[in-house]
């Protein structure tokens, strides 16, 4: 299981480890540099020592005479050590000091450069050369100098101790600053947390201060804002939809007790009692198709009913409601009319029940005298069913919440003959979605439209696929 840490945590150990990783870096590069400066000096001084040293042997006369003016120069330059080879016979010698075989065996075979090694805890650096004397016969000569560099060691160990010690506080140092500059970078961010946590279904009004939070935070509560504003029309919308059902419900609840507690009261004779229990049996209905209603509903928003791909003729099943509504609206006097023709790819039960329930409102909400149109156009890219009638104008601003469950228009278009629950127009909403489609609503100059728009066959497998 992999450990959780806060966010200062994380910034602190990562801003640490940066600081530690880039200070280490630094002290190395400097304590190499250093150490370089030295091995540039020493080959200097080397140089200049030979040079001394070839000097001193080009005055000489003879070995005895070489080593009495090798001793006199080198007595003055303290950590200097000189030998002088004529082959492997050695001439002259530093007093107590002896350069390593294996070195001396390298400078007969190729030019040695700056060469370092540590005897008995001490630490030397030294270079050899080869010298023919002019006008001698004899094999060159091999000068071998050496420095003592334990002064160079001792202030590179005192300096590397320094540099371990000033990286291991400055690591520290900026940690510390790390984790200072990590915690209150983050406030903003605890800020929005503690708001968030203060928020709760009585107080979705409430919003985050956007200009209170850094750039790259005000996008983020931004978001958080327009999530809160969807919450609260999709919570309100739920409330209300609670209430509104518990009112539907308990009407014809009440109905049934109220008739029944009557009915219990006194003795009745048979017919009264079929009587009874037909009106009784009408409530059942009406509360059997309020549950349907709403199951449908319910799979709609989770996308559990399917459409067939059948191929339909808008215009034929709208004759076949035209015949079924055909006495209500000679009861009432309104002309039923069909303009256009074209198909719709679906299911031939759910377009049924659409445009039965857009079509038995629009004869509901129409003046006597007028009719009631049914516009079918088709195209290549789908279809659309205009159903038209006049009537009491649509106030515009309840036009949004139509197709809300359970929603009623105002009063003026209310009629008391009506027996709907407020859940045709959702329904019928859910079937043209189902469908791919869309649903509008116009009430204009008089006359209200009801537009349902199906995609073509070919449309609908694009969207089906978009939506997987």
């Amino acid at each position: 299981m992999i450990a959780r840490y806060s966010l200062t945590t994380r910034l602190t150990v990562f801003f640490t480890l940066a600081s530690g990783l880039v200070l280490v870096g630094l002290g190395t590069l400097v304590a190499i540099s250093i150490d370089r400066h030295f091995v540039e000096l020493d080959r200097d001084a080397l140089r200049d020592k030979i040079h001394l040293t070839r000097e001193v042997i080009g005055k000489s006369t003879s070995p005895q005479d070489l080593k009495i003016r090798l001793d006199d120069v080198l007595h003055s330059h303290e950590g200097l050590f000189v030998s002088v080879f004529r082959d492997k016979d050695p001439l002259y010698a530093t007093t107590g000091f002896q350069f390593p075989q294996d070195l001396i065996a390298q400078t007969q075979k190729a030019r040695l450069g700056v060469a370092s090694w540590q005897t008995n805890d001490r630490e030397y650096r030294g270079m050899s050369e080869s010298v023919s004397m002019p006008g001698a016969s004899q094999a060159p000569l091999q000068i071998w100098v050496a420095l003592d560099i334990a002064h160079h060691k001792h202030f590179m160990q005192g300096l590397i101790r320094v540099l371990v010690g000033y990286v291991a506080l400055a690591t520290l140092v900026a940690g510390i600053l790390g984790w200072w500059a990590a915690k209150n970078g983050l406030a903003p961010l605890r800020t929005m947390r503690s708001r968030a946590m203060a928020i709760t279904a009585q107080r979705l009004d409430d919003r985050m201060p956007t200009q209170e939070f850094p750039v790259e935070m005000a996008d983020l509560a931004t978001t958080l804002n327009e999530m809160l504003r969807r919450l609260k029309e999709e919570f309100d919308r739920l409330s209300e939809f609670s209430s509104d059902l518990a009112h539907e419900l308990r009407t014809p609840i009440n109905n049934l007790m109220t008739q029944t507690q009557v009915t219990l009261s006194q003795a009745r004779s048979p017919h009264e009692y079929r009587n009874i229990l037909a009106s009784n049996a009408e409530e059942y209905q009406r509360l059997a198709r309020m549950v349907a209603d709403m199951l449908f509903l319910a799979k709609a928003d989770h996308g559990l009913i399917l459409p067939s791909t059948e191929k339909i003729a808008v215009h034929d099943e709208t004759r076949a409601l035209y015949d079924f509504y055909e006495a209500l609206a000679e009861e009432k006097q309104v002309r039923l009319e069909l303009v256009g023709q074209a198909e719709v790819w679906g299911d031939r039960l759910m377009l049924r029940r659409a445009l039965s329930n857009l079509l038995s409102n629009a004869i509901r909400y129409t003046p006597a005298g007028e009719r009631v149109v049914i516009d079918v156009m088709g195209n290549a890219h789908g279809t659309t069913v205009n159903v038209l009638n006049a009537g009491p104008p649509i106030d515009e601003q309840m036009i949004p919440r139509l197709f809300d469950r359970f929603f009623r228009a105002d009063k003026s278009r209310k009629q008391l003959d009506s027996d709907g629950a407020g859940l045709g127009l959702s329904i019928t909403q859910a079937i043209v979605h189902a469908h791919g489609g869309s649903m509008s609503v116009s009430s204009v100059d008089g006359m209200t439209c009801f537009s349902m728009y199906f995609p073509s066959a070919q449309n609908i497998g694009k969207r089906l696929t978009t939506d997987a």
